[in-house]
């Protein structure tokens, strides 16, 4: 007979199980699209937030489970004994609104194809019929919603971590672990799968229980850490409703280089090009990177483009995220400031409990949001920060920019805090030392490019918005007029 496992708690508690249903309520509905072998695409490192997680990491592709460890990790005489970690969700479907320019852009080929019958070269009479026979097979209710393959993100990436870590998840922690997610659906799902990835690594050959009955679940609720940019009105009011933030992205779009694909797409779906747009052309670029991600095929929209259109194409999605998420406007990444602290904080507590040798109470912390929870904080933090900002008219310039959001988050990102306390240390501030990983490889310093700090150090470069970033009065709006802080 066996036994209750180690790492399960049997007594049940409604409102767990209530989050535990939320959680998993819409891993049932999507269930029947199972991905098919992984395939590779020419365009794969140009499709910005929409990227791959295993193009980022191409080691992956030969053994997604399988730890892969860092050299310029810290072991020896340093010893993990706290990990903060912010992780995206994993790979989803488009949203509602990108399934209906898709539907408007397959509905053009279909009456243009009811109109010419075979008309056009041989090539490109071949290419739009593929694009006009090829399924659409999206529908509204998905919106966003975590893929099966995005679940598979997440349990590998738990068995990828708690491999590389063992001391951290060992099963003594496993009641200890804290989880954090975003309220949305992909990601309060992306931690339910996570969990059910450690609990294959502490019980393989066992099916997962209910995220309710497991020790370490269910995740907390909490908008105000992962998806801060929603409780800040500057950002609100400044940035995200106003329709002149973005002056660059709609620049841009109409600028000479979108104009160029804009004909070349026309002419090749013999299409009126005065009925294509942008946003039409970008959401055909996405759905080759959704087809890719979601079900590992290479759809016909993929020949639409070659590596130039996608380099553009990228350029333009990297124009958003950096005017909205980014280096754009200072208040994009000072809304993160609460987050930064929080994570300070489990920090600072693990040091004063390792000081006073007692058991660190949160030995593993994970917290699941987005990539608009990504990027602000790693741009409040310095990183990838190009000498010039991005415009609408420096594109060639840019073209060797840092700032390449398919390279920072793509689905399944993930931005890791590791303390060590080490020892044989000359002063007791050198016992703490921090390392960073993004992506699972190891982060240097912004200021100073070094692998690995002393915590005291970090928390020194890092002081003004430790103790001078107060959120609250960030994000409170002027009030006499102002305009926004462009940069």
């Amino acid at each position: 007979m066996l036994r209750a496992p180690r790492c399960l708690s049997r007594t049940s508690v409604a409102p767990a199980a209530a989050l535990a249903a939320a959680l998993l309520s819409s891993l049932a509905r999507c269930s029947h699209l199972e991905p098919r072998d992984p395939v590779a695409s020419s365009l794969s490192p140009y499709f910005g937030t929409k990227t791959r997680y295993e193009d980022v990491n191409p080691v992956l592709l030969s053994g997604p489970e399988a730890p892969w460890r860092d050299p310029e990790l810290l072991e020896g005489t340093c010893t993990p004994v706290q990990l903060v970690a912010l992780i995206r969700h994993g790979t989803r479907y488009p949203t509602a609104k990108q399934i209906r320019k898709l539907r408007q852009l397959h509905g053009l080929l279909q009456a243009r194809r009811s109109r010419d019958g075979g008309a056009g070269s041989t090539g490109s009479r071949d290419l739009r019929a593929a694009l006009a026979d090829w399924p659409l097979w999206y529908a509204d209710w998905m919106d966003g919603q975590l893929v099966e393959k995005g679940r598979q993100d997440m349990r590998q990436l738990a068995l990828r971590l708690a491999s590389l870590f063992p001391a951290l998840f060992s099963r003594e922690n496993c009641g200890r672990l804290r989880f954090i997610t975003s309220s949305k659906h992909r990601c309060m799902d992306s931690s339910a799968a996570f969990l059910q990835g450690l609990w294959q690594h502490y019980h393989p050959g066992l099916p997962p229980p209910d995220v309710a009955d497991m020790e370490f679940g269910p995740p907390t609720v909490n908008d105000k850490l992962m998806r801060f940019f929603d409780h800040c009105e500057k950002f609100l009011t400044e940035v995200e409703k106003n329709a002149t933030a973005l002056y660059h992205v709609e620049a841009f779009k109409t600028g000479p280089e979108m104009q160029n694909i804009l004909k070349k797409v026309a002419a090749t779906l013999q299409v009126p090009v005065n009925d294509l747009n942008a946003d039409l052309i970008q959401v055909a670029f996405f759905t080759c990177s959704f087809d890719l991600a979601i079900k590992g095929v290479k759809s016909p929209w993929c020949d639409v483009f070659d590596i130039d259109d996608a380099k553009v194409l990228e350029y333009l999605n990297d124009l958003k995220q950096y005017w909205k998420r980014g280096y754009g406007y200072t208040i994009n990444s000072r809304s993160s400031c609460t987050l930064f602290q929080d994570i300070f904080q489990h920090l600072d507590k693990a040091v004063e409990q390792k000081q006073r040798s007692q058991p660190i109470s949160s030995p593993v912390i994970l917290q699941f949001g987005h990539a608009e929870t990504l990027l602000p904080l790693l741009s409040l933090m310095g990183y990838f920060k190009d000498k010039e900002p991005l415009t609408a008219y420096n594109y060639k310039e840019q073209m060797h920019r840092k700032f390449r959001s398919g390279h920072i988050v793509p689905y399944a990102s993930n931005l890791i805090f590791v303390l060590y306390h080490c020892e044989n240390a000359k002063t007791p501030e050198e016992q703490f030392r921090v390392q960073m990983l993004l992506n699972e490889k190891v982060l240097p310093l912004a200021h100073s490019q070094e692998t690995v700090s002393f915590y005291e150090d970090l928390k020194n470069h890092y002081k003004d918005i430790l103790q001078s970033c107060q959120t609250s009065e960030e994000c409170e709006l002027a009030r006499a007029n102002s305009t926004s802080d462009e940069l």
